[in-house]
């Protein structure tokens, strides 16, 4: 069952930790995060999501050491005042998200993980996130798969895989700051590293609800996602 919607008056502080601390690798080694959609840079459309949404209190945004004042002055530019520190990430997303965690205020009770390079996050999203972690200590929104999934064995197509037993799972994913700072620094002393931090606190043995997501909030990953990206904000406008 995804989660209820509560009172954001009724929220403890919220610090959103925004993870752009990747190469862009598949983006031809351009910096996809300074990439333009509908004119505006990829990462100051996902810092003013943040920035709009009034669940969250504070924001870290954590990338490579050479970005740290282009990203500062980005963010200056577009009045991003809720931006509290920019922090050097790690190798890692494991390291990247704990340095996030690290640099966050000390009042923070939760935090919300965030995709640097989801740009198109909503209020609504955001907010059903990080309510219902504040109920339940963890949670991370979903879409249903669309398409039909397969397991592949030795090249050949071996076993349907129940679709409506499947989600695909988005940012951001919000956790009581203490949970996910034990889960991750677990997972670096075991030498493990994740892709998701859902994944780090479910190896504590911890439930993360699941809530609903949005096929609008994709991530810029190729430089075909730019233009699915202008296509929505278009078809918003309209």
């Amino acid at each position: 069952m995804l989660g209820k919607r509560r009172k954001k008056t009724d929220l403890p502080a919220v610090c959103a930790v925004i993870v752009a601390a990747g190469s862009s690798r598949r983006m031809g080694g351009e910096n996809k995060l300074l990439l333009e959609i509908d004119g505006v840079p990829v990462l100051a459309r996902t810092l003013s999501s943040f920035q709009k949404c009034a669940a969250i209190r504070d924001i870290v945004l954590v990338c490579r050491e050479q970005d740290i004042m282009p990203y500062t002055e980005l963010a200056k530019a577009f009045s991003i005042d809720k931006l509290c520190t920019v922090t050097r990430g790690g190798e890692t997303r494991t390291e990247s998200v704990l340095a996030g965690i690290t640099a966050a205020p000390e009042n923070a009770v939760l935090v919300a993980v965030h995709d640097g390079a989801r740009p198109l996050v909503s209020e609504a999203v955001i907010t059903e996130a990080v309510t219902t972690a504040a109920e339940y200590g963890a949670a991370a929104p979903v879409v249903p798969v669309k398409d039909s999934i397969k397991r592949i064995e030795d090249g050949n197509i071996a076993a349907d895989v129940a679709r409506d037993t499947l989600a695909a799972v988005q940012t951001p994913q919000v956790f009581r700051k203490d949970l996910l700072r034990r889960a991750l620094t677990s997972a670096a002393e075991r030498g493990y590293s994740f892709t998701d931090d859902c994944a780090a606190v479910e190896s504590l043995g911890t439930i993360v609800k699941a809530t609903h997501g949005s096929y609008q909030n994709i991530k810029i990953t190729t430089p075909e996602d730019i233009l699915v990206a202008e296509a929505l904000l278009t078809r918003e406008d309209k």
